[in-house]
């Protein structure tokens, strides 16, 4: 374990590869017009820039976070940040829309193996206790801070230079990052104890979520469409199959069932799962739709919108809840936390046309921000106790896939019942964010099983 100005490098590399990986999500949203207009993109395949990216960094989640057990996480943290850079390369110098796409799942595939490597090279240099929680709280802030900007740093680069930017701006950064990173990171030679790579658990487990997140992306055609239900229950039997192989024939699992007798890791992958059904991806969702199609705010002016959140985000998980946690347990943040965030979803869902900014969206954005920033640090911490150095990256890989599903499945279902794949219907906000605050509920009732335990102390 390395602490002071060793580990600081550590962590500065790991928050810069992550916050590249968690921009890159929502970064090209607002640029899709532009890259339809000069790429030629028909507007069924216009969705694959964004969906070539989830497609592949979802299902490969698992797999990356193993990687870095099996093969040392210097060797590959520098893999994937070399393909996620390249790729962002290619897609910015893309000129169809084939080259475009390859190079957006390319990039997907190099953050599956990038995100758990970076997670994983926290838990592994900050020993268990005040100072690993101050290094999570900075992690997970970027994380957070990212997913928030995308949208605005995305409107900024294509409005004032081109949607090419979105892309090509990941070059100099991963650039620099890698000359960084080949320096200060010291080589970890994964002792051979750990074994080999688990192929049949490495194909079924990469089928599995790559098959149900493409179901995901097709709810709007229905539920009960064929593009939907074919690949989602594809998507089950072979994640049905994967956890039969790994429980009694993997020699060295993909994911160690070991991992799953730790409550920690269990109940709180759980409960990560619940809460990146409301903040992954459908927060983000809505409100831009309500900002964008009810307010009439522009792509930059959206991103502006979202400032509030990301700042009391940060200050709440990044300044108070590692001061908390020496002082309360992280069961306690995480449920009242859950319970904050409901209330503040519970408040949104009361908007309508004529709410506007500061009473529809600043009031809400101020309590659920909080809520969601009270509990991200203690849940982070939480899914990656007591994991052994060993499975360090699976755990890593596990808590990402998690949060990603969670994310992808909260999405799909709110916009079934929100009435948003509807185009002729209006969205239904209050239902919505309401069932958000139910899902919040939920969470804060099953951390109420996880163990109680203060910072540095079992």
């Amino acid at each position: 374990m390395r602490q002071g100005r060793a580990g600081g490098a550590v962590l500065a590399l790991a928050c810069a590869a992550q916050l590249m990986v968690v921009l890159d999500v929502s970064v090209i949203n607002v640029a899709l017009p532009s890259i339809q207009a000069e790429l030629g993109f028909t507007p069924e395949s216009l969705q694959w820039v964004a969906n070539g990216y989830l497609l592949t960094f979802g299902g490969f989640l698992l797999l990356g976070g193993r990687l870095a057990d099996l093969h040392g996480r210097r060797r590959i943290f520098l893999a994937g940040l070399a393909a996620f850079s390249a790729a962002s390369l290619m897609g910015g110098l893309a000129t169809g829309p084939a080259a475009l796409i390859a190079a957006r799942a390319a990039q997907g595939l190099g953050a599956a193996v990038l995100a758990p490597a970076t997670l994983s090279m926290v838990t592994t240099t900050f020993a268990e206790g005040p100072h690993r929680t101050r290094a999570l709280a900075t992690w997970t802030a970027v994380s957070v801070a990212g997913g928030a900007a995308g949208n605005l740093v995305g409107g900024a680069l294509t409005e004032f230079l081109s949607w090419r930017a979105t892309l090509l701006i990941n070059v100099p950064i991963g650039a620099l990052a890698l000359v960084s990173a080949a320096r200060v990171l010291t080589t970890d030679h994964p002792p051979a104890a750990r074994g080999t790579l688990d192929l049949p658990g490495s194909i079924l487990a990469t089928a599995g979520l790559t098959c149900l997140t493409y179901g995901v992306t097709n709810v709007p055609l229905g539920w009960t469409a064929p593009q939907t239900l074919v690949p989602l229950a594809a998507g089950v039997a072979a994640l049905a199959l994967f956890a039969v192989v790994e429980s009694r024939f993997a020699a060295s699992p993909l994911v160690p069932p070991r991992l799953f007798q730790n409550r920690s890791i269990a109940v709180g992958n759980a409960v990560m799962l619940l809460v990146g059904a409301c903040f992954q991806a459908p927060m983000w969702y809505f409100l831009t739709l309500y900002m964008q199609d009810v307010l009439h705010y522009t792509a930059l002016q959206t991103g502006l919108g979202f400032l509030p959140h990301t700042l009391v985000t940060i200050v709440a998980g990044r300044l108070l809840t590692p001061w908390l946690m020496r002082h309360v347990s992280g069961r306690t943040l995480i449920v009242a936390g859950a319970l904050i965030a409901a209330a503040g979803f519970a408040w949104q869902s009361r908007i309508d046309a004529d709410s506007g900014y500061l009473a529809g969206i600043l009031g809400p954005a101020i309590v659920l921000s909080f809520g969601g920033g009270l509990l991200n640090t203690p849940l982070t911490t939480t899914v990656t106790a007591g994991a052994d150095a060993t499975d360090a990256g699976a755990a890593a890989g596990l808590m990402n896939t998690t949060k990603q599903i969670g994310g992808a499945f909260g999405l799909a279902a709110l916009i079934s019942i929100s009435g948003t794949q509807d185009p002729q219907a209006s969205v239904d906000y209050a239902t919505a964010f309401l069932a958000s605050a139910g899902i919040l509920v939920a969470a804060g009732v099953a951390a109420a099983a996880l163990p109680a335990r203060r910072d540095g102390h079992r």
